[in-house]
């Protein structure tokens, strides 16, 4: 992974000791608050509905376990004891002081680790496919690429003041595990037919107030062009995106109003005139960066312990069958670890917790951890003979929940119970489902099923993508949770349908009860999928679940 240079140690120190005179000025009372905010969202700091919030990116979602261990120093010493990791693959902490924040980013800047650009009108965190560098279906490691785009972007002079927030995703497999079609641009690593690596580029994506599902701009981009092509991107956007209504303000919007072949010509004839500029500087830098990616060298080993524990094990054998992915080796694999025990809050990491996962991949994972969009955390490189040892660790710790891509492992955004925009409550609903599915115990039978929930329109927890989505909303001082069906944030991205009328708080767990054994009813066999039932017979019989009354109507009047 990569290492900062002295360049970037003294850059992101720099970056802090201003802010931490910021901070002084705003306490001091020299500062008022409206002239303090956008001094302290240039460094990720948000003021939510009890306290502040600080959001810390990891880029691509990589980090090792030097930096797992800060971070986990850091809810300790300055929060309440856990972090949250969120869908754009950062951590947030919920009730850090105002005056300690300078000392938080010090400590951050002391493992290479900072907050800049998490927030404000300019290009974001850039996220990536959480199994890059492992994955066995992968055609190129997309971190190198968004460690490029990450230093190209910080501080870049254009693009400080965008009309709005600007995300870029990049996977490196044509399994899409980054949601790049949800982002403003999407990077999808391919080759061309000589077997040179370059990228697939899409634009306009996001969900939000109003979700689309963003178009292919390029084909084939080559991979010397990254940079000039997505700089290309941006120029136009700064200067036709809306800034008269921040609801209008996404590049989405854009290539809506304008229409993708307009969107591409602009971008063409900026593009011929930005890659001149280039002198191949960014390539020497590329070059650089792939070093530090190299895979670690896995040795071979007798898998013997894991095959016996899988057989002797019937707990270790569910774990291994829904939180172990193919790895490009056959003697290692994917650990994904659940942060999403039934009962518990999706995405939170205790102090001690996060401790343990630093420690397992420090001894059994080559120092590397990765942080998903789905809110767990993965090791990526474990040995299949280290894993009975790697799962009694996790067990011990609470984190050996087997449940990856099932009923509970569900994306939720913090809520009404943090955020200031939140409009409903998405924590104590998905706790809900997910403990009432332990209950049951239906979650291995209905297998893969991706429950997504958001707490406002902002769409914080993608659930516009989810199979079944559910947005929180409120209803005359009342919460109301609407359902959508059939959404998918892979490589065959879709918007879910609204499926009708809104639940109450108490109605919202038996209605995704219902839609579940529904779903189980009318599948052709176990494999068949929850979203493959969807896309077989469409929505009507599962409105027909959630609104059993109408259904009954409709059948009487027939």
């Amino acid at each position: 992974m990569y290492d900062y240079s002295e360049f970037d140690d003294a850059y992101v120190r720099g970056r802090v000791e201003q802010f931490r005179a910021q901070v002084e000025r705003r306490l001091d009372g020299s500062l008022t608050e409206e002239e303090f905010r956008p001094l302290r969202l240039m460094n990720g700091l948000y003021l939510q509905l009890h306290a502040y919030m600080l959001r810390v990116a990891i880029p691509y979602g990589t980090l090792n376990s030097g930096q797992m261990r800060q971070l986990a120093h850091i809810a300790e010493r300055w929060d309440k004891g856990y972090g949250h990791f969120t869908t754009r693959q950062n951590i947030q902490y919920n009730w850090p002081k105002l005056r300690d924040v300078p000392d938080i980013l010090e400590a951050l800047a002391d493992v290479g680790m900072h907050a800049i650009q998490t927030s404000g009108n300019t290009v974001r965190n850039v996220t990536a496919d959480h199994f890059a560098g492992a994955s066995a279906d992968e055609v190129a490691d997309p971190r190198p690429y968004a460690e490029l785009l990450r230093q190209w972007s910080t501080d870049h002079p254009e693009f400080q003041f965008l009309p709005r927030k600007f995300k870029i995703g990049v996977t490196g497999a044509p399994n899409d595990r980054a949601v790049i079609r949800s982002h403003d641009i999407g990077l999808e690593v391919r080759r061309d037919g000589a077997g040179a690596l370059g990228f697939r580029v899409f634009v306009g994506g996001g969900l939000g107030r109003t979700p689309m599902v963003a178009q292919e701009l390029a084909a084939f981009i080559p991979e010397r062009d990254l940079l000039p092509y997505v700089e290309a991107i941006l120029s136009v956007y700064n200067l036709l995106g809306r800034r008269d209504n921040k609801y209008k303000a996404r590049i989405k919007i854009a290539v809506h109003e304008h229409g993708i072949d307009t969107i591409r010509a602009l971008v063409d004839e900026a593009f011929a005139e930005r890659r001149a500029l280039f002198s191949g500087a960014d390539q020497a830098l590329l070059a650089d960066i792939r070093a530090q990616f190299k895979r670690p060298d896995l040795s071979p080993r007798d898998i013997a312990p894991f095959v016996a524990a899988r057989d002797a094990d019937p707990v270790f054998r569910a774990w291994a069958d829904t939180n172990l992915a193919a790895h490009a080796d056959a003697g290692h694999a994917i650990v994904t670890i659940s942060l999403k025990p039934q009962g518990a809050t999706p995405g939170d990491a205790t102090a001690a917790q996060m401790r343990v996962m630093a420690d397992l991949a420090a001894r059994y994972g080559h120092d590397e951890l990765r942080i998903s969009h789905e809110q767990n955390v993965i090791l990526p490189h474990v040995h299949r003979a280290d894993l009975p040892a790697v799962h009694a660790a996790l067990k011990q710790a609470g984190l050996a929940t087997a449940n990856v891509g099932l009923v509970s492992d569900i994306i939720a955004c913090p809520g009404m119970d943090y955020c200031a925009l939140a409009t409903a409550r998405s924590i104590p609903i998905a706790q809900e489902i997910a403990t009432r599915f332990e209950e049951l115990k239906l979650e291995h039978e209905v297998g893969p099923l991706k429950i997504k929930i958001s707490g406002c329109i902002n769409a914080c927890g993608h659930h516009h993508v989810g199979h079944i989505g559910i947005l929180g909303l409120d209803r005359a001082g009342v919460e109301n949770y609407q359902v959508t069906l059939g959404g998918d944030g892979s490589e065959t991205t879709v918007i879910g349908q609204r499926a009708g009328p809104g639940f109450s708080a108490d109605e919202i767990v038996p209605a995704v009860e219902r839609l579940v054994l529904a779903y189980l009813d009318l599948r052709e066999g176990a494999d068949e999928t929850f979203l493959q039932v969807f896309r077989r017979l469409g929505v009507q019989p599962f409105k027909d679940a959630l609104y059993p009354e109408q259904a009954q109507r409709r059948r009487d009047a027939a």
